[in-house]
């Protein structure tokens, strides 16, 4: 399948007399590899529930290189991140290219504070945003201090955001942006912020909320672990080893969808605007042949 592929085509052509490999079946003749480059506590049975399930949320997904795919997928589960979830910890979006669509993994910031739980070091850790009629105050310097009252009815848009750590060992510290900064920030260090695709676009506040996170972190004690964890976020890389945090990410430059995915706000899953006989083609080609085999396991 080549890279520059849309989903229609690909279905077009499980459909004919050829019969090519799906993705799905792709990943399957992959499971060797797949099983020596996964941690020993996720099995490949999980891998296989994690591509019907991004496949299933996002069918542009199937349209991507198939190496950048599976790797985001890799990096995802190395992680323990479920992608494309309500959950909100990770995502697996599709960006077009001049070297056809490739599949990028993103940390959304309740992954990043999931893995900051894991490593053991964090008694809580948390990012807020504020709205103009909440009450809110927050003062550096020697006493630092930030309070934060939420308005029962928030009024307009966001125009602070802020994170906040808590170490076992009672240290802590919080960062504060303005709305101003943060659209700075993307601004300047975004490539795919101005398409329609961005998460910038479909999911401004849980971005503006991850962007201070980092910010908070960089103060903060990181293990060599998570300090590899975290460079995982937004790239796109083609191979897969045991360690994902070590394969170089791939550089392309991003231009924009004919079609363009989208995220509902609320939940963080990834939709798409499709009719229901495209859903039972999407589900009868994802299914197709030993799919069902592998998941009841």
């Amino acid at each position: 399948m080549k890279t520059d592929t849309k989903g229609s085509q690909v279905l077009e052509k499980l459909n004919g007399t050829s019969k090519p490999e799906t993705l799905m079946e792709w990943v399957q003749k992959m499971r060797p590899q797949l099983e020596k480059a996964l941690p020993k506590h996720i099995s490949p049975d999980r891998i296989l529930r994690i591509v019907m399930t991004t496949l299933r949320t996002n069918p542009k997904l199937g349209s991507c290189d198939k190496m950048s795919f599976i790797a985001a997928v890799m990096q995802s589960a190395q992680l323990g991140l479920e992608p494309n979830t309500p959950l909100g910890e990770a995502y697996i979006i599709p960006y077009n290219s001049k070297k056809g669509m490739m599949a990028q993994f993103q940390i959304g910031y309740k992954g990043i504070i999931t893995l900051c739980q894991n490593t053991g070091q964090y008694r809580s850790i948390y990012a807020h945003e504020v709205f103009k009629n909440d009450k809110f105050f927050y003062q550096l310097g020697l006493h630092k201090d930030l309070v934060h009252v939420p308005a029962d009815e928030p009024e307009g848009e966001p125009i602070y955001f802020y994170a906040v750590y808590h170490l076992l060992n009672g240290g802590y510290d919080f960062a504060v942006w303005s709305k101003r900064k943060v659209e700075n920030h993307r601004d300047k260090y975004s490539k795919s912020a101005d398409y329609d695709s961005s998460s910038w676009k479909t999911s401004p506040i849980p971005m503006s909320l991850k962007t201070v996170l980092k910010a908070a972190l960089n103060y903060a004690p990181k293990s060599i672990e998570l300090t590899r964890q975290l460079s995982m976020d937004e790239t796109v890389k083609k191979e897969i080893a045991t360690d994902m945090s070590e394969v170089p990410a791939e550089e392309f430059d991003i231009t924009p969808l004919k079609e363009e995915p989208e995220i509902n706000k609320q939940t963080g899953e990834v939709t798409n605007d499709i009719t229901e006989k495209e859903k039972e083609e999407i589900e009868r080609a994802v299914d197709k042949k030993t799919a069902e085999e592998y998941i009841s396991k």
